[in-house]
């Protein structure tokens, strides 16, 4: 049995969740990846993206938004969190089960001093708290099992760009277990860069495994990784138009009076807007007819609602205020 062993210098994180599904679908060894991404959220497959991340936060800050391949919650990427990655062909899924991947993990903290712990809920632990969050997908016979490893992660960056206020959504989606999160580095007696770190882990793990293998990505890799990550994992309609159907609430209070928004979206767009407040009706109907088919995107209901300036104008409305209460 061979087990390819990758260590990846590119830090997208578009890029490295496709090379995931590339190594996942077109090769049959067994594969085990140690990657860093720079500062970006990553919403799980059966998320609502929109519900998972603080808008103005990211939006400020710059932080790209990604879904990835498997399910589970949403975790927060940075230069300073490790992401690993183990995919298996197996005879029987069922027979799968997370101990078997987080085992490796566990072996090669121990081998730098920390005692790390395993819940029911696929995290991993330092003293109760969360140091990791795993998921797992399963294609045909072949499994990818990842997760993160938060080595000397800007913790608060990690909270602001996730939101914590799920109250203006209505869905099925998967949502997120927020947990008290702590780094790696802050339990070592003697903490090594993140550089000096992740190669002393990807070490560790590499001695583990079955016929391990060093794997440098080719030009044909590269190319077919770029090409998934452009024709997918950078794309809206996989970042927010594969968020489960949903309807959105939201309240506008005006001087006059206030504004009630409840939106149905599906597949990314709005196909249903209820509107109501101190307006004519022929408002309420422009504005109904105007946003469908929109996406739920602040930019793209702001330029939507260009058409209308004048007559929200007259009622005493500002265009930019409705279109960040419907987003």
């Amino acid at each position: 049995m061979i087990t390819l062993c990758i260590q990846p210098s590119i830090t997208d994180p578009y890029f490295n969740l496709a090379a995931e599904e590339y190594f996942l679908k077109q090769f049959q060894e067994d594969i085990f990846m140690l990657w860093r991404s720079v500062s970006s959220v990553v919403v799980g497959k059966h998320q609502n993206a929109l519900a998972e991340i603080n808008h103005e936060f990211v939006q400020a800050n710059q932080i790209p938004v990604a879904r990835r391949l498997s399910g589970g919650g949403t975790v927060f990427h940075d230069l300073g969190n490790l992401n690993f990655t183990f995919i298996r062909t197996v005879e029987k899924i069922q027979e799968v089960n997370f101990k078997i991947f987080t085992l490796p993990i566990v072996e090669a903290l121990r081998k730098s001093g920390i005692e790390a712990t395993t819940t029911g809920r696929n995290d991993l632990l330092i003293d109760g708290k969360k140091i990791s969050g795993n998921a797992a997908h399963v294609h045909k016979n072949r499994v990818l099992f990842h997760g993160t490893l938060l080595y000397n992660s800007q913790l608060d960056a990690l909270k602001g760009a996730l939101n914590m206020d799920l109250s203006h959504f209505e869905d099925k989606a998967v949502q997120s277990n927020r947990s008290q999160v702590t780094n790696i580095a802050t339990y070592m007696d003697k903490p090594l860069s993140v550089e000096d770190f992740c190669h002393r882990l990807f070490w560790d793990i590499e001695t583990q495994l079955p016929g391990p293998e060093k794997y440098i990505l080719n030009n044909q890799d590269m190319e077919a990784i770029q090409k998934l990550s452009d024709a997918k994992y950078r794309t809206w309609e996989w970042i927010y138009g594969y968020s489960p159907r949903y309807r959105f609430n939201n309240w506008l209070t005006l001087d006059q009076g206030k504004i009630d928004i409840s939106l149905l979206v599906e597949k990314g767009l709005l196909t249903e807007l209820l509107i109501s407040g101190p307006f004519s009706d022929q408002l309420r109907h422009l504005i109904e007819e105007c946003m469908i088919g929109s996406p739920h995107d602040f930019k793209a209901i702001k330029e939507r609602l260009k058409a209308l300036n004048g007559f929200l104008l007259d009622a005493g409305i500002e265009p930019e205020q409705l279109a960040r209460a419907m987003f």
